[in-house]
């Protein structure tokens, strides 16, 4: 009898035992309940006497079983064999016998698995990756294209209108000092003071929002570049380079007609301009917007005119600025086709709200221009906020009535006969600009 002492994995033993007689002998069922397993052998009859069961071994028997462990090490990968000296089953795996399977070639199964499992995976979501970044970067292609051909075709055609300098957006950092100086701003950006390479100072104004294609910077530029005249200020330059924009005006070192007629504190007051200069000054604009309207070679309709729009330069020698809103059209022309009102309220032309009033033409400048004198006159806005009595609300109503009654006009600075000559002629102009029917 052979030991079968040996524990296998799973607490199962290896170890092969002979053992000569039936089922119902001690020492068989004893080593049954030991070893687990019963194999019964037949053997020839001259070897029944249990001292010869050892020459009965040797001379061989055939024994046939189902090998269960053996299909375990197969099925991972190993093959089936027998150690001798050990009389253990052996699964020869390609790293190391083991005693019933081949744990690592069965992990790098269940690995190759994983690994095949994720491959496919990942491969997935890259082409999913992929097809959508495709389709994007055609979006984005076309959308770049697009935009490219609308940027050149707007370049395009700016450049074609004008021979003015066109500058980069670095440049404009530059003679700008990455902006540091601001002269105003409005509803278009922001105007900064800048200087050029040979010293000339210049203002440069930023657009900051676009409508559209961009269409009040082309209006700006296709507007200025046709006109050369002492009350329309100068365009230098400008800069179309991708969504910045920005227009290079000579520079004014009075600012804007605002700021002294809309006096807000002491230090302004002192900055009261004579009555012969506003008259020199609405002298001026009037006979830079008869220029506009008929001495180019096309009609520009400014649409408004209004004081923060009119600089002043040294001598107080009035520019006609801010195209933005500026329409172009043929001399022949008297009536302009629009979509909507155009201008700043209390300087809008009734005829660019209620249509059936009259057709909109260069007229509608007229109109923003008398509301302008008016104001010019009065020193004071025409609506007044926070006026108590109603009949100061509306100011050319109020002087109007002061005229009819030959009453005194209270006006500030009117020292002698001359200024209130000067100021009557003002108001009287500007009463003649203002009325509600263009026609009239």
């Amino acid at each position: 009898m052979i030991s079968c002492s040996g524990e296998g994995e799973g607490g199962e033993s290896g170890v092969v035992l002979g053992i000569y007689g039936d089922g119902e002998d001690q020492e068989v069922i004893d080593a049954t309940k030991k070893c687990g397993t019963l194999v019964e052998a037949p053997v020839a009859a001259e070897w029944r006497e249990g001292a010869q069961i050892g020459e009965a071994l040797r001379s061989g028997f055939m024994l046939n079983w189902t090998a269960n462990d053996c299909s375990k090490c197969q099925a991972s990968g190993g093959k089936c064999g027998f150690d001798h000296e050990s009389y253990h089953f052996q699964c020869y795996c390609p790293d190391r016998p083991h005693a019933w399977l081949c744990p690592a070639q069965h992990g790098s199964l269940v690995m190759k698995v994983a690994i095949a499992a994720s491959g496919v995976g990942i491969a997935i979501v890259i082409l999913i990756v992929y097809s959508i970044r495709k389709k994007s970067n055609i979006r984005k292609h076309m959308v770049w294209i697009t935009g490219k051909r609308e940027h050149s075709a707007a370049a395009q055609k700016i450049e074609g209108l004008i021979s003015s300098r066109r500058y980069t957006y670095k440049d404009i950092k530059r003679m700008t000092n990455s902006f540091q100086e601001k002269l105003g701003q409005g509803g278009y950006g922001y105007v900064y003071k800048g200087k050029l390479r040979d010293g000339q100072p210049v203002a440069v104004k930023l657009l900051k929002k676009l409508k559209g294609d961009g269409e009040e910077f082309i209006n700006e530029v296709a507007s200025i570049s046709r006109t050369s005249h002492v009350n329309v200020v100068s365009l230098l330059g400008f800069c179309f380079e991708g969504s910045k924009r920005a227009l290079v005006y000579e520079f004014m070192p009075n600012g804007s007609l605002e700021k002294f007629i809309f006096k807000s504190n002491t230090s302004e007051a002192n900055q009261q301009l004579s009555w012969e200069t506003l008259y020199n000054i609405s002298l001026g604009i009037a006979q830079g917007l008869e220029y506009l309207h008929r001495g180019c070679n096309a009609r520009i309709l400014h649409f408004d005119i209004k004081p923060h729009n009119i600089l002043l330069d040294r001598n107080y020698c009035p520019k006609i600025s801010d195209f933005g809103l500026a329409k172009i059209c043929p001399r022949e022309e008297s009536i302009v086709s629009m979509l909507g009102a155009r201008g700043t309220v209390g300087y809008i032309a009734p005829e660019l709200v209620i249509r059936n009033i009259g057709g909109v033409s260069h007229k509608s400048d007229v109109y923003s221009y008398g509301m302008m004198v008016m104001e010019m006159v009065g020193g004071r806005k025409n609506f007044e906020v926070g006026v108590d009595r109603t009949s100061e609300i509306y100011f050319p109503h109020w002087i109007h009535q002061r005229l009819e009654l030959q009453e005194e006009l209270g006006l500030r600075g009117i020292t002698n006969e001359e200024d209130e000559g000067i100021a009557k002629k003002m108001i009287i102009i500007s009463l003649w600009c203002i009325q509600i029917n263009p026609r009239d």
